[in-house]
């Protein structure tokens, strides 16, 4: 991207039109005819996985990709192919060739699907470099990480979105609809997390790719290949934001909002132990491991207008997926998952009983599901791909704010560094930074557009 443009996008009054155009862009009511032409850094599996979501579409032309796993590229390249699509100039030398990409005119927004902690470094490459930048989950790991992402983005005038695809995820969307029609009444508690068994990474034995899950690190595949490696090393919420997303959006933060503290505890570590003693056998090198992930992370966070959230993360030991949502107000409450799902409304509902989640999510369905239903069909996780690649999409070709921006970003993966002092202190409370430098008192909430289709 040339000086010119780039002074562009920094002096334009950004934060003004991004609030002002940001809450249809969410809601995907706005789609415009411009053709994006988009780069990708980071060709694993989600990686890929964004790939052909946005091979799917009209407006976006991909223009450029990086990785330096030669496999990866190749399954990547068989994408393209599969849908007749000109191949992209590809990046691969070297970890640092993303920087070449970035400086590539014919890239003009990037999304960023690697490691966790190459996400913050990349995040901000491309915002300085003018790139309009989306970020997986989580897009920092350490606080300084977290002021980078802000400052970058506020020196800089580029965009960040973190791509939290559970905030489009269908009951959570409809659940909002509830909650800004007000049927809980003042909202006082949530309950979320990342409840979901990992034990089975796969690894290569130079052939044939198995799952047992005994084997991580150089022989696995895509994220398997580093993620055990954080359970070795670190006892804190590694993965916050499957849970946290939903429900900061439903409490405003950020926006009118924001968290104050958090403190958290973790169990003893024995479910990766007792896993690979069962598969591999207590001969097995990695039998002797010392974990230090706890194996349930809980971590309560207090926010400025007197709500509470527990946030549970839960990777390594047998369990059946799960995120655990309860949004609980004066006037009522929901718990959901994809297993069950209910709702007791105060003066509507049977006393102390509970109605089917599913007659209250279907009343309340978002006009946006019901509009790009067929769309979101096979995208992924559900169809809530589809919807947080379209608003990255809309707000890129406008350039606007994102509606899950750079300030979401850091105050959500701040849980996680948070988490690990607090465990680290038998559990001391840590104070959350306000990473919007006190705008979260001014900043609105996103309008809720519950029946313009």
């Amino acid at each position: 991207m040339n000086t010119t443009r780039r002074n562009f996008i920094k002096n334009v009054g950004v934060a003004t039109l991004g609030m002002s155009l940001a809450p249809k862009i969410l809601w995907g009511l706005t789609p415009t005819d411009q053709k994006l032409k988009l780069g990708f850094i980071g060709c694993g599996l989600r990686g890929m996985n964004h790939i052909e979501n946005a091979l799917r579409r009209k407006d976006i032309v991909i223009t450029a990709i990086c990785d330096i796993d030669e496999k990866m590229l190749k399954h990547t390249l068989d994408i393209f192919n599969e849908f007749g699509a000109e191949h992209p100039k590809i990046y691969k030398n070297g970890p640092y060739d993303y920087r070449n990409l970035l400086e590539d005119a014919e890239v003009e927004a990037v999304i960023i699907s690697t490691p966790w902690l190459w996400h913050t470094p990349m995040s901000v490459d491309a915002m300085k470099a003018g790139k309009y930048a989306a970020v997986e989950v989580s897009a920092a790991t350490t606080l300084p990480e977290c002021w980078d992402l802000v400052n970058a983005h506020e020196e800089s005038g580029t965009h960040l979105m973190i791509l939290e695809n559970v905030n489009y995820r269908r009951d959570v969307m409809a659940v909002m609809n509830m909650v800004r029609a007000g049927l809980f009444g003042e909202l006082l508690h949530f309950r979320g997390g990342y409840q979901h068994d990992l034990r089975e990474v796969k690894f290569n034995d130079g052939e044939h790719w198995y799952g047992h899950g005994v084997e991580f690190g150089e022989k696995a595949i895509s994220e398997a290949k580093w993620r055990t490696q954080f359970s070795l090393k670190q006892n804190a919420d590694l993965y916050p934001t499957h849970g946290l997303g939903p429900l900061a959006a439903y409490a405003d933060i950020n926006r009118g909002n924001r968290f104050m503290s958090l403190t958290s505890h973790a169990t003893k570590a024995r479910g990766l132990h007792d896993y690979i003693v069962k598969k591999g056998g207590a001969d097995h090198p990695n039998a002797k491991l010392d974990w230090k992930l706890g194996d349930i992370i809980t971590t309560t966070i207090e926010t400025a207008n007197g709500e509470t959230m527990i946030i549970t993360h839960d990777t390594n030991v047998v369990r059946p997926y799960s995120l655990g949502f309860r949004v609980q107000g004066v006037n009522g409450l929901t718990e959901f998952d994809y297993h069950q799902s209910r709702v007791h409304i105060d003066g509507v509902t049977a006393p102390h009983d509970w109605d089917a989640g599913s007659v209250w999510f279907e009343k309340y369905d978002h006009p946006l599901w019901k509009k790009y239903l067929d769309e979101a069909e096979g995208s992924g996780h559900g169809g809530m791909d589809f919807f947080v690649l379209n608003a990255f999409v809309e707000s890129a070709k406008q350039n606007i704010a994102p509606p899950l921006d750079v300030y979401d970003a850091a105050a959500w993966s701040a849980v996680t560094p948070l988490s690990e002092l607090s465990i680290a202190n038998n559990g001391e409370p840590q104070d959350f930074p306000d990473f919007t430098r006190g705008k979260w008192i001014e900043r609105k909430p996103y309008p809720w557009i519950k029946d313009d289709f």
